[in-house]
């Protein structure tokens, strides 16, 4: 899958929560979406700093 066709994805995965979903369920799902999101980062960086860092 390239970028396009991510991103195209993505937006029909959102359309259709958006349709099913009401603005306070959209709202805490898009939160715990955010909160996932930042945590894979940290562990991904973390993971970064261990891997690349001088014993």
């Amino acid at each position: 899958m390239n970028a396009c066709e991510l991103t195209s994805a993505v937006t029909a995965a959102a359309n259709l929560l958006a349709c099913r979903l009401t603005n306070e369920e959209l709202s805490l799902l898009g939160a715990v979406l955010t909160q996932l999101a930042d945590t894979l980062f940290t562990i991904a960086a973390q993971r970064d700093a261990c891997c690349t860092a001088d014993p």
